[in-house]
């Protein structure tokens, strides 16, 4: 049977101080008054039953993501004690999912972007089980048809097309964030798309790609599915690397028995990782200032200014173009727009002086 996951990990670093240790940004009303994990569960609403739907989050938070989205049975919500990277974000779910199902195809979705139209891609992941059904030995993901040299994405390089799957073909390569002329250069050939993060494959396969790749990690998951009282024990000792590095990447260059397949998804794509992604989510004046919360702005454009104190506190900005200005109600943040994807380093100077209460 087809399964859906919906990913929900990831501290959201560069979202800080909007997203800190205990208020991740999948569970932030961040965009249209939705928290992003809603916003994701409703983009596949209805593609399988909900009883067949699962989230992989943090332990911490398992019983919020069951308020966020109570039509799931709360047993589906699997809950990682600690983040070990994307491997095990997806390698746990397949495993659990292969234990109450051999026959398991499971897809796994990303709940961090903004995707449109959502027909394209709910008929893109209907094509993908189709193609895991009748190819067993695939691993599918999806490439996002680029529209811009982007710098901050993985690229896959497009191989031979797959005979009775327009659309899909092999993956030749993978490229992790290329420099702008490479990613310029990407663009002008039509041979690469964005690497989405997301896939679809027969849970057994994937779990044999990885028993071959990575023994470690499938011994250790195998171990806890058999008895998964010990998750606390076992859980942390799994490999922190991310599932493109471990099983994706080694596949497409022949190094397991598998083959990794992509289907083309024509949409625009919003990982909103980051300030600039979460500003053009945002509604803009007439200025293109991207404005939440009580706030003034005079002589003032470009701007993201994010206001969450409940105390009354006015964001006053005046003769700031370009700048990211949040205010909560412990921490304001403020920086260049140009400089925002380096908020992380801010957060681990904060954390080294300050301590982790506030990171």
């Amino acid at each position: 049977m087809r399964y859906v996951v919906i990913v929900a990990g990831g501290a959201g670093t560069r979202l800080w101080p909007l997203s800190r240790q205990g208020t991740p940004k999948q569970l932030l009303n961040l965009v249209d008054g939705k928290t992003l994990l809603r916003i994701a569960y409703e983009r596949i609403q209805g593609l399988v039953p909900d009883e067949r739907v699962l989230v992989c989050t943090g332990a911490d938070f398992r019983d919020a993501v069951a308020e966020e989205i109570p039509e799931i049975p709360v047993d589906n919500i699997l809950g990682e004690p600690i983040g070990r990277d994307t491997l095990n974000a997806v390698a746990y779910p397949a495993a659990v999912l292969a234990q109450r199902d051999p026959d398991a195809v499971m897809a796994s979705v990303t709940s961090d972007q903004i995707m449109n139209p959502v027909s394209t891609l709910r008929a893109a992941l209907q094509k993908a089980f189709r193609v895991a059904e009748s190819n067993a030995d695939s691993l599918i993901t999806f490439g996002v048809v680029p529209t811009a040299p982007h710098t901050g994405f993985g690229y896959l390089q497009r191989g031979s097309a797959i005979a009775g799957h327009t659309g899909v073909c092999q993956v030749a390569s993978f490229t992790e964030k290329p420099d702008r002329e490479t990613a310029e250069r990407y663009l002008a050939s039509g041979q690469y798309w964005w690497n989405s993060g997301m896939f679809v494959w027969r849970c057994a396969t994937f779990l044999d790609q990885l028993r071959q790749l990575r023994p470690d990690a499938y011994d250790i998951l195998a171990t806890l599915t058999a008895d998964p009282s010990r998750l606390g024990e076992l859980y942390p000792q799994l490999p922190k690397i991310s599932v493109d590095y471990a099983v994706m990447e080694p596949v497409s260059r022949g190094e397991g028995t598998a083959q990794v397949l992509a289907v083309r998804l024509p949409i625009t794509w919003h990982d909103v990782g980051g300030f600039e992604a979460l500003g053009s989510q945002l509604p803009r004046d007439a200025d293109g200032n991207a404005t939440t919360g009580q706030s003034v702005l005079v002589d003032s454009s470009d701007n993201v200014v994010i206001n969450q104190d409940e105390d009354g506190r006015v964001v006053a900005v005046f003769g700031l173009s370009g700048t990211v200005v949040v205010q909560t109600p412990e921490i304001t943040l403020v920086c260049p727009i140009s400089e925002a994807e380096r908020i992380k380093e801010l957060v681990a100077e904060v954390t080294e002086r300050l301590g982790t209460s506030y990171a």
